[in-house]
């Protein structure tokens, strides 16, 4: 299952102007490590990635390294599972931010996301990278700001391919529920993934911080749509 599109129309603004912008800092970080980094690979990781036992020991870049690691990342593939993730859930949750309030809860929830992975792995030595625990906010906060929302959803039932739109709760709740097992796995049994599933947790657990967020007229029109 993978989201394609949110399929309904912008209230406040036309172009997503901040959800662009991020997708194409990532790029160009990506392009860096990439082309530019040369044998210095896993130096530029553990400079800029987030890892815990160093942000515990107050050791290199420390709790900057939870900004800077959300535009790192592992592949290609990486890269643009997160951005298109951020296009589909972020254009409607930037619109009803604004682009500079949406920025400061993005980094918010990435550094939610970074915060309780460090705390319940904070002997991990391997570096997290990655915007999808501050990705797993936005779709956390599209999830409140929009719960009967549809995405247009690429599903192959066989070899069958379909596109259907799909109400978001399902598929938030597919991509957080997922997410649990091997979390408890990690927590109480030390198992190691090479996915980052305490962020993802952390990223959606900032986002009920949205509504501090959003624009005042978009406010008072959620909490006219939640009383009614």
């Amino acid at each position: 299952m993978i989201p394609l599109n949110d399929t309904e129309p912008n209230r406040y603004s036309s172009i997503p102007f901040m959800t662009v912008l991020l997708i194409a800092a990532c790029c160009f970080v990506f392009v860096i490590e990439t082309f530019g980094v040369g044998e210095d690979y896993w130096d530029y990781f553990m400079k800029y990635a987030l890892t815990p036992k160093l942000v515990v020991a107050a050791q290199g870049a420390g709790m900057l390294s939870s900004i800077t690691s959300l535009f790192l990342h592992g592949g290609l593939s990486h890269l643009l599972g997160n951005m298109l993730a951020l296009w589909v859930f972020g254009r409607r949750v930037e619109d009803a931010c604004g682009p500079w309030r949406f920025l400061a809860f993005y980094l918010l929830a990435g550094t939610g996301a970074n915060i309780l992975f460090t705390l319940v792995q904070r002997n991990e030595l391997l570096p997290g990278i990655g915007a999808s625990g501050a990705i797993f906010g936005v779709m956390g906060a599209y999830l409140l700001l929009y719960p009967g929302g549809r995405i247009r959803t690429f599903v192959l039932l066989g070899f069958v391919p379909i596109w259907p739109r799909i109400r978001a709760v399902w598929i938030v709740l597919y991509f957080v529920g997922i997410q649990v097992i091997p979390a408890l796995n990690i927590l109480f049994h030390q198992q190691n993934y090479s996915v980052n599933h305490w962020a993802h947790l952390g990223g959606f657990f900032s986002s009920v911080l949205i509504l501090l967020f959003i624009r005042p007229a978009a406010f008072a029109r959620y909490m006219s749509d939640t009383l009614v």
